[in-house]
This record gives C-alpha cells, structure tokens and sequence, in this order.
C-alpha cells in the first residue's frame, strides 16, 4: 500500500536572488530552494524537461521525494510549492521541504472507487456521485499510502458514504474533524423524475 520512493535529481544552485535564478532559467533550470528539519535552507537547479515530466505525471504535491543533491547527501523532501508563470502555466521556482521518515505531515490522497459490479444501486442504473475525489489526511511520512479504498459492494441507491465507513491506512487519519461524505450513489434521473412527480 505504500508507495515507493522515486528519486528527484538537482544540482546545488551557487548563487541566489533574481539574477541567479535568471541566469538558471536561461540555462534551461528551474530554480528551487530546500529547507526544513533544522538545517540551512539550500538553492537548487533542477533540469527544466525533468520536472516537467515529473509534474506532468500528476500528483507532485503528495509525493516524497528521495532528492539527490550533486555532490551532497540524499535526504527525504516533499513538494510544498510550485510557482508557475502566469501566462505559459510553466514552473518557474520549486519549494520542497526537508521531512525524516517519523514526522507526520498533511497530504491529499487519491481515492478508488472498488466493486462497483457488486453494487446493487449501481446495478439497477444508479450512478456513483463521487464528493471528494481526493481526501486530506495525516500520515507518517515514511508510510504514505499511494490511495484509499472504497469498498461499494452492498450499496444501494441513495447511500451515502462517509469517511467514517472507510477503512484508512495504519497511521492515517482525517485533518478535518467531522464524518465528511465521500461519494452518494443516486437515482437515475428517470427514476428520480417519476418519484418527484
């Protein structure tokens, strides 16, 4: 269930403020700073095409990263922002901050959606209204959960599922205190035309 690793690769970036960070996108970098876990913040490069993949590939912002630095040690690093150009949508500076594996930090994760065949509501033509197609949780950074599962078996139309009534990873919890709904099963629309009438 938890996810594996991948590697983030950067140079150290020897000079900062506007200039050095012009001179970087010039050379075909994205700028970025690392910082976090008690230590001096550190200026980044990171290769233009490279993270633009990485964020193309989705989910950046809930991954951790084994960022390895030219010259420097590995350490664990999580996405906490990603300034973009205003008009061409591009990366123009990254943050990342540094976690070790025992600190518990908030992140989006993606949820399933199983069994949708052994759904009687969704048998008879309901349709899976999905809420939250993501959901905030605490976790452990060293054991984030790649998503969550909800299980739809049983379920009938106008059932509501809560985030109560799913069974969360060990060492995950809500970041909001309150049984919020997830996804509903509803009525198809002519059947829930005729019961209107």
């Amino acid at each position: 269930m938890a996810r594996e690793i991948p590697d983030l690769q950067a140079a150290v970036r020897t000079g900062t403020g506007k200039g050095a960070a012009r001179q970087a996108r010039r050379e075909g970098y994205v700028p970025g700073i690392v910082y976090g876990d008690g230590k001096e913040p550190t200026p980044l490069n990171l290769n233009y095409n490279y993270l633009l993949k990485r964020l193309r590939q989705g989910r950046f912002l809930q991954t951790l990263f084994n960022l390895k630095v030219e010259g420097g040690e590995e350490v664990h690093v999580i996405c906490r922002g990603v300034q973009r150009d205003v008009v061409k949508d591009l990366p123009t500076h990254v943050d990342f901050m540094r976690i070790n594996d025992e600190s518990r930090i908030n992140l989006f994760i993606h949820v399933n959606f199983d069994n949708a065949e052994a759904s009687p509501g969704i048998k008879r033509g309901g349709t899976l209204t999905t809420v939250r197609a993501e959901v905030e949780l605490e976790v452990l950074a060293g054991d984030i959960p790649d998503h969550i599962t909800v299980d739809l078996t049983g379920r009938q139309i106008g059932d509501v599922i809560h985030i109560e009534d799913v069974t969360l990873p060990a060492g995950a919890k809500p970041t909001i205190n309150r049984n919020f709904v997830i996804a509903k099963i509803d009525a198809p629309t002519g059947l829930a035309a005729s019961t209107d009438e």
